[in-house]
């Protein structure tokens, strides 16, 4: 199937792509990967493309060599997933455990024929090869999203949830905003919340916190305001002169979509989110109103004043980032739940990554594993790279130059007492101040934080209770600019071809271009087309070792030397390329130290050619036994009968003590119990590292007076050399009859060492010097 000399439009269309986690990549619960340190282990990329006439699945392991997994032609296909083994435990098992693993699919002609297009969610055995179950719709689906709870099917202003392990109807949502595209419904879905748009905003609901306005502080706050003004300004005139002349596209604008919806109802209030936790909410319809109970709703809060666009959590589903139909600004929120209701949760605001100020719809969002880079992708075909921290504050040297990752303090900052002289200086200060109104870093000077001043009442405990972080003050805002900005080339004709045999189909070609600090500049596609341009992004760890050394073979730690993973972009060229990203401290840095800024060096190292042409054959289940996703569904099934402490169909006779993964729970004999004791070490505290006189507030002086202790306290005549005259003072001022003054050395002395506790040298051998200190912070 090598197609080195097809001519580029014999290639098949491809209408979207997708990185997807399934069981294949699950490093949590795929027993291959739990050793992922130490056999060098890594899980492969697994992804979607979809055609004008079916799709396609392809994985790329470690060793580089990309493998088609499953090839169709079945009509056009709006959505597709392969489902992740469900959860299951004692009093739930899996309907269809012989039948996984299941791929999602929603096209055109549904199974049933009759029905309008893109109208049913059809799931397939890739095991057996049939269709398992048809859940059928009235108004046709925009999206399919999963994870090891349930199945979600997003309609316009509505979304159904599916139990994994049945397929019978969980929850459904009717009350979601109506946004223009490309999107038409956002939204994100972790490993238990799911967030959506919400059409109104209901006070009793709403979560402390949210968005801050558009905090860009000080002088870049004017210029971008200014740029604002002049910009709606041309956009308006835009919108004129395209009516006039009779170009505007086809399909309703945000102002129709909205009129449209305002006769039906009163009126809709776009930017809200809100946060649903899918385990516990009720079972039918999901209702946030002022009647209404909590149950299940996490949170609820304000993230833009525009129509939400694109929603995405990160790994731990701690963080929410979301973006406007502008796409000027993305939002980095941390939900912080409260057990109670979602009014008592707070929605911290940590960051608003800010893209430009040209108008881009985003179409996908990618977090790295460790949470310290977001990689937002517009439909123009450009790739951003912002670098966050999971905890918030300034990304600099320290937080992103090391390969792991660092706490929110270093061991300085925690034990100095900085962040109080810091506090003090601030609350005195007022805040960074901004010339533009409302753009303050402080959340209260936002008119979105006008509720939480309406709480003192609930936060007069607030001193008591300092370490509360859903309590004030909420953490101050960072604005981020991104590091890089990856465009997708118009052809891949600046890349060289690796000679050599393609591997299962895939061309892997090497880019020999060096790293340059400029690359060359690349033509935007939508500059010269017109066009919009679905692209994918993905964090992973480097592959093109492979393409540049084929013959040499991986070592263990080879891909422990970068500090971050590498990004994989898939354009809708059906090129997957990998660029590696290098962050290094700014280079017009006077000096380099821990709160330096970064750039960032990108630079593209190999490409997979993926998109089919039409002389491929299908590649259509049933698969054989052997077949890798099969085995990736065979070994995480099998891991959650273990964790259930159920019996794996098929395991000969009970689990034994030793193989169960509840064997604490588990009856076993005293004297096992006492053997396992024996082995355990306990710490209960470790010392301080740094003693509290260590500290910057702090100063030692020696004096020598004859035989009698002297108390000098910090605020003595006796510390000060000069005074604030600068004449010069004695330097000690008590009466010279009771000194030896033989006794008082004029040489400055080396002070002695402070006795520490536990110190091996015996009292006797002390000198006759008392030392007291008395300090004034």
């Amino acid at each position: 199937q090598a197609y080195s000399g097809t001519p580029p439009e014999e290639k098949e269309k491809i209408v979207w792509v997708r990185f997807e986690n399934a069981d294949l990549n699950d490093t949590s619960r795929n027993m291959e990967f739990h050793e992922i340190h130490s056999t060098g282990n890594e899980p492969p990329l697994l992804l979607l493309i979809g055609y004008s006439d079916g799709m396609q699945v392809w994985s790329i392991p470690i060793s580089g060599e990309a493998q088609e997994l499953f090839s169709v032609r079945h009509g056009p296909v709006r959505a597709a997933r392969i489902l992740p083994a469900p959860q299951i435990c004692a009093q739930k098992c899996d309907n269809f455990a012989e039948k996984r693993p299941l791929l999602g699919v929603c096209k055109s002609i549904g199974s049933s024929g009759t029905s309008p297009p893109y109208c049913c969610v059809d799931l397939y055995s890739l095991r057996t090869g049939e269709m398992v179950k048809s859940i059928q719709f009235k108004t046709p689906i925009y999206d399919l999203h999963c994870n090891k709870r349930i199945l979600v099917v997003v309609l316009q202003e509505k979304i159904a949830a599916f139990d994994s392990c049945t397929f019978t109807k969980k929850f459904f949502v009717t009350s979601c905003y109506p946004c223009p595209g490309p999107n038409m419904n956002p939204i994100a879905l972790g490993s238990r919340w799911l967030a959506y748009a919400e059409n109104k905003l209901i006070r009793c609901h709403q979560s402390r916190g949210g968005a801050c306005g558009d905090n860009i502080q000080s002088y870049t706050a004017t210029v971008i305001s200014a740029a604002k003004t002049i910009k709606t300004g041309l956009t308006m005139v835009g919108k004129v002169v395209t009516q006039l002349t009779g170009t505007l596209p086809s399909g309703a604008t945000e102002e129709e979509i909205l009129a449209h919806s305002n006769l039906r109802r009163s009126p809709l209030v776009p930017g809200i989110v809100t946060i649903i936790d899918t385990e516990t909410v009720a079972e039918g319809q999901v209702l946030v109103s002022e009647d209404s109970d909590s149950d299940g709703i996490v949170a609820h809060f304000p993230a833009h004043e525009k129509p939400i666009c694109c929603m995405a959590f990160n790994p731990s589903g701690m963080l929410l980032v979301t973006t406007d139909t502008l796409g000027h600004d993305f939002h980095v929120f941390q939900i912080l739940t409260h057990p109670w209701s979602s009014s008592q949760s707070a929605v911290h605001h940590l960051y608003t990554l800010h893209r430009g100020e040209t108008e881009a719809k985003v179409q996908d969002i990618s977090f790295s594993h460790d949470c310290r880079w977001v990689v937002v992708s517009t439909l123009r075909g450009t790739s951003h790279v912002f670098p966050i921290n999971p905890y918030g504050g300034q990304p600099c040297v320290r937080t992103h130059m090391s390969p792991r990752v660092v706490n929110r303090m270093s061991r300085f900052q925690k034990s100095a007492g900085l962040e109080e002289i810091e506090q003090e200086l601030t609350s005195k200060q007022g805040g960074r101040c901004s010339p533009v109104p409302g753009l303050s870093s402080s959340p209260s000077g936002s008119p979105l934080h006008g509720k939480l001043n309406s709480q003192d009442t609930y936060n007069n405990f607030t001193n008591n209770n300092p370490g509360n972080p859903r309590l004030l003050p909420l953490p101050s805002l960072t604005v981020v600019l991104p590091l890089a900005q990856i465009k997708q080339p118009m052809t891949l004709g600046t890349i060289t071809k690796r000679t050599g045999p393609y591997l299962f189909g895939a061309g892997c070609f090497s880019i020999k271009a060096p790293c340059k600090s400029k690359p060359a500049p690349q033509i935007s596609p939508s500059k010269s087309v017109g066009g919009e341009f679905c692209v994918a992004a993905v964090f992973g760890a480097s592959r093109s070792w492979f393409a540049n050394n084929s013959g040499l073979k991986r070592e263990k730690d080879q891909s422990k030397q970068f500090v971050v993973e590498s990004l994989y972009i898939i354009s809708c060229y059906g090129s997957l390329v990998e660029h590696v990203l290098e962050p290094r401290p700014l280079s017009t840095a006077p000096k380099i130290s821990d709160d330096t800024p970064l750039e960032m060096v990108t630079c593209p190292r190999a490409s997979w050619t993926l998109v089919r042409t039409p002389q491929w054959n299908e590649l259509q289940p049933p698969f054989n036994a052997n077949h890798p996703l099969l085995l990736a569904a065979d070994a995480v099934q099998y891991y959650q009968y273990l964790l259930a402490g159920l019996v794996p169909p098929g395991s000969p006779g009970p689990i034994t003590r030793h193989e169960s993964y509840d064997s604490l729970a588990s009856d076993h004999s005293g004297q096992e119990d006492e053997e396992w004791l024996s082995q355990v070490e306990i710490v209960t505290h470790t010392g301080p590292h740094r003693r509290l006189w260590m500290g910057p507030q702090f100063q030692f002086k020696t004096i020598h007076p004859s035989g009698q202790t002297t108390v000098i306290s910090s605020s003595s005549s006796v510390l000060q050399s000069h005074g604030p005259s600068d004449t010069p003072q004695p330097l000690l001022d008590f009466d010279t009859d009771d000194l030896d003054l033989n006794s008082l050395r004029i040489q400055p002395v080396r002070s002695e060492p402070v006795s520490m506790p536990g110190s091996p040298r015996p009292a006797a051998d002390r000198r006759g010097v008392s030392t007291v200190i008395d300090a004034t912070s």
